[in-house]
């Protein structure tokens, strides 16, 4: 009976441990996962997958260029740990030392086996957070430069609203099981998008192996050995959030972002990624839609000059498939006449490119020139040079 009940409580750590933590088997060999599985030609229609949430976003426009429940709030797992990163960039530098404590040396799940008391820079920290997903790693970051991790943690949740991931909020800096943990995979990718802007951060997620201090790292995420063009980006794992993975690939100059959470495994969390990236890949081609450029002048009322120029402020280039090239069509909408006076560079219009009833993309409008407004005086006399040519005629 003494031997059943131990037998029973290790099973049931086992298990508990298995349900919870992060990434436990990450580090397994990643390159066998892609030999089966071959290109697919889409012919222009969406693939099915196993993530229950997904999506695909481009870097350059944020442009969604795929999506499955995309707006539906899941645990996401270690993929948290983008945030963790950019918080951890923003608001230190890399040679920082870290004292870890008991708390950080003590947490479950993948580690990078830190020990309470050991000093650290914060550049073995980062790199161990991003390519090893360590939870250990960030709750050290977290004490570090937030005092405490409940105040790193709002610091995060304050991140989130600034980048405008408005449906997600964090509970913990690494994402093991905790309720009230939560994103979606369309938050993640905008999430993921505003990190990629890092220098720093786009050099830690696509490496492969490094030696750190006195760790030798390999990273976990198995898009890296196995996708063309993949620079990054975070795997995930967790018994409630699933096999979860953001993935970064450049081809051409073409730069797309996928989100997939909650795959049944890691082969289908990298075949949806696969899918879903190829898809996009195959569709999706860089179209300038709007060219900054003078495009005329408006009549000005009351102005020393009778008309001022107008310029496009920016232009836009976004993925766009042959099929919406037919249904794309441009408004302008700037006013027929201007009134004086006019600065230089006023916003006094816009241009907007229409996807059927759904704005694409749009620039403002501005004037190319500043227009005094003419004072009582030089009005009478206009009107009176008028008359006279009125006479003059007659």
């Amino acid at each position: 009976m003494k031997k059943l009940f131990i037998l029973s409580f290790i099973f049931s750590v086992l298990f508990f441990s298995i349900a919870n933590a992060d990434d436990l088997i990450e580090e397994a060999p990643a390159s066998s996962i892609f030999e089966d599985f071959s290109l697919e030609a889409f012919n222009g229609e969406e693939p099915q997958i196993n993530a229950r949430s997904a999506v695909v976003i481009d870097f350059e426009s944020g442009r969604v260029l795929f999506e499955k429940n995309a707006f539906i709030k899941r645990p996401m797992a270690s993929t948290t740990k983008v945030m963790t990163a950019i918080v951890a960039l923003e608001n230190c530098t890399l040679d920082e030392i870290v004292t870890v404590s008991r708390r950080a040396a003590m947490v479950q799940g993948s580690t990078i086996d830190l020990s309470t008391g050991e000093v650290l820079s914060m550049k073995e920290l980062m790199y161990g957070l991003m390519m090893r997903s360590g939870n250990d790693a960030s709750i050290a970051i977290a004490e570090h430069i937030g005092g405490s991790v409940e105040g790193f943690i709002q610091i995060m949740n304050d991140k989130a609203r600034e980048i405008g991931a408005y449906n997600t909020r964090f509970t913990t800096p690494h994402g093991l099981d905790e309720t009230g943990h939560y994103s979606t995979a369309y938050d993640m990718a905008l999430i993921t998008r505003y990190a990629l802007k890092n220098p720093t951060f786009n050099e830690i997620v696509k490496t492969q192996s490094i030696q750190v201090g006195k760790r030798l790292m390999y990273n976990t995420n198995e898009m890296l050995m196995g996708y063309e063009g993949a620079d990054g980006v975070k795997t995930g794992y967790t018994g409630k959030a699933g096999r979860c993975l953001i993935t970064s690939a450049t081809r051409e100059d073409r730069r797309f972002i996928s989100v997939v959470l909650f795959c049944d495994n890691r082969n289908q969390r990298a075949l949806s990624s696969k899918k879903i990236l190829d898809y996009t890949f195959d569709v999706y081609f860089p179209q300038t839609l709007i060219r900054s450029e003078y495009i005329g002048y408006v009549p000005v009322y009351k102005g020393f000059e009778k008309k001022v120029p107008v310029y496009v402020e920016k232009t836009m280039t976004m993925p766009v498939t042959e099929s919406e090239k037919a249904c794309l069509y441009t408004k302008i909408s700037i006013p027929k006449t201007l009134y004086a006076p006019i600065r230089q560079k006023e916003i006094v219009g816009t241009m907007s490119v229409y996807l059927g009833e759904k704005i694409l993309c749009e620039s403002v409008i501005r004037a190319g020139k500043a227009i005094r407004t003419k004072n009582m005086l030089q009005s009478v006399l206009d009107v009176f040079m008028a008359w006279l040519k009125m006479v003059k005629y007659e």
